[in-house]
């Protein structure tokens, strides 16, 4: 049995079921993930799994991740259990830059103020925020975490817009052609627009405080497509409140769905939406035709092509047995 925590695009869920016997949950939750998934041989991942699932499931071969970030999978368990973990890396990176630069540029023009106000107020006060707004074209955009996203980031920025780009990354020799490396500080302090592009992980938590954004230009803008712990909420708040920055765009928060009280929602300066920056139809489908994929060659005993717990393999086939395993 195939198990995913979520619908996926039609054609992904035709050729699921060519597999085996897809089980969709009926809601993303824990609950309904821990319940329903009994029985799985296949995970398919687009919501948190409990960890107690990897230790249950003596059949489970692997969950798959439809996307690249791991978070959502507790790795550890899965590792100690002997189940594969692969991912799809890299499918809506540009889905996720696009996200970037729309939400910024709707953002410098003031879209929220402007569409809200024609809305409440009319057409001659929304108007007036025409007269503070600003154009991108031209401007410095600093990118920190230069994978997939921040690449096609740069691409859009760079050829596009022809923005100068100021690159966060710990493989500076490996920036493409126009992107200059910088540390975090300088890219802070010289950048029009920063976005936030990189894993979640020990060093990056919290990774942008108060001193951080103490930094930034008063105009700019701090995109983060990351995840919401990169970014100290509480600072962010403040800073945004002071009008101390342009504003921010955010995709992801510290707790997720976010409250419906929550003080963001009440923000002018702001551009939020419900972690959705790498979600289109396009990329689903690309997402869904990677997950078919591994899929596939797991049920087929070879190893994943996006392989994130490598040292899991001889686990693995001492669990299934080594008969037909590449």
């Amino acid at each position: 049995m195939i198990f995913s925590t979520h619908p996926l695009h039609p054609e992904v869920t035709a050729e699921l079921r060519t597999l085996g016997d897809l089980v969709i949950a009926s809601a993303p939750s824990e609950a309904a993930i821990l319940n329903e998934s009994a029985g799985a041989s296949i995970i398919v991942v687009r919501a948190p799994i409990p960890p107690e699932i990897f230790t249950r499931e003596k059949a489970l071969k692997a969950a798959v991740r439809h996307g690249a970030g791991l978070d959502m999978i507790p790795l550890d368990a899965a590792t100690q259990a002997g189940v594969l973990v692969a991912n799809v890396p890299g499918v809506n990176a540009v889905t996720v830059a696009e996200h970037c630069i729309w939400s910024a540029l709707a953002l410098l023009r003031r879209y929220p103020s402007v569409s809200a106000d024609l809305r409440t107020a009319g057409w001659a006060v929304a108007r007036a925020h025409s007269d503070h707004g600003r154009e991108l074209s031209g401007r410095t955009i600093g990118i920190v975490g230069m994978g997939n996203v921040g690449t096609a980031l740069f691409r859009i920025a760079r050829g596009g817009f022809g923005m100068k780009v100021l690159a966060v990354t710990s493989r500076p020799e490996d920036l493409p052609d126009g992107a200059e490396a910088a540390d975090l500080p300088t890219a802070l302090a010289h950048s029009d627009v920063v976005v936030l592009a990189c894993p979640l992980n020990d060093r990056t938590r919290g990774m942008i405080s108060a001193g951080e954004l103490a930094l930034m230009q008063p105009g700019a803008v701090l995109v983060n497509v990351a995840r919401g712990p990169v970014v100290d909420e509480r600072a962010l708040l403040d800073a945004l409140r002071a009008n101390a920055i342009g504003g921010a765009v955010l995709d992801v928060f510290d707790q997720q769905p976010l409250p419906g009280d929550h003080p963001l929602l009440s923000l002018r300066n702001v551009i939020l939406t419900p972690h959705m920056a790498g979600i289109t139809e396009e990329s689903m489908l690309r997402m869904g035709q990677g997950v078919v994929m591994e899929t596939r060659r797991i049920l087929a005993g070879q190893k994943p092509v996006n392989f994130c717990n490598r040292e899991v393999w001889q686990e693995y086939r001492a669990r299934f047995g080594a008969h037909g395993l590449e």
